[in-house]
């Protein structure tokens, strides 16, 4: 068996072991702990001082969904998980008035989001109808993660939670004061009860 042979059985080997750590947290769910809890770092900013980019390339800033609840989702075009497009499309449409959600396409997983912005538009639009703010590609993990996900997984920024996405369509919940209230993983949906309930 040739060098070559192996070092690729070893990179297929490894992948797969990230495909199925993925697979067996996908419905892990991380919740804000009580105010006065040792867990919680009460000097803690909020997600309002963002500024993003939309897909289409223009700022956008996050304090403009003050006042609602904000659903973050790493998002990816050829996923297994890709049809939660549809399932959060439908929750945004019904809920809207009190809840926004936040598409931010990600290829951290396998490549699985290797499209341009326009590819990714238009994707988006032709097999599901998204209709929710979509934004510029960012990274999730790693050296060059968004700032935006620095915040998001590290507690002394958001008070508490370090949990990263494991996968693509991961879920941060922002509620109405900018302050992060939960993660869940890839698997939990708009109507999946650990959502319900922390909605």
């Amino acid at each position: 068996m040739s060098t070559s042979t192996i070092f690729s059985g070893m990179a297929i080997a490894a992948l797969l072991a990230t495909a199925v750590f993925a697979c067996s947290n996908s419905t892990k769910v991380s919740s804000r702990p009580p105010e006065n809890s040792s867990a919680m770092n009460n000097s803690a900013t909020n997600i309002y001082q963002f500024t993003v980019n939309s897909l289409d390339g223009k700022p956008v800033s996050l304090s403009e969904f003050k006042g609602k609840k904000i659903v973050i989702l790493n998002v990816a075009s050829k996923c297994g998980y890709t049809p939660q497009y549809a399932d959060w499309e439908k929750f945004y449409k019904a809920n809207k008035d009190k809840v926004v959600v936040l598409g931010f396409p990600c290829n951290d997983f396998m490549g699985q989001e290797p499209g341009s912005a326009s590819d990714i538009a238009e994707f988006c639009q032709k097999n599901y109808g998204v209709s929710f703010p979509m934004f510029e590609k960012v990274h999730v993990k790693g050296a060059n993660k968004a700032p935006l996900y620095k915040w998001l997984t590290d507690p002394a920024q958001n008070g508490w939670n370090k949990d990263e996405p494991s996968w693509n369509f991961c879920k941060y919940l922002i509620n109405e004061k900018g302050e992060l209230t939960n993660f869940f993983a890839s698997g939990v949906k708009p109507d999946s009860k650990e959502f319900q309930s922390a909605l």
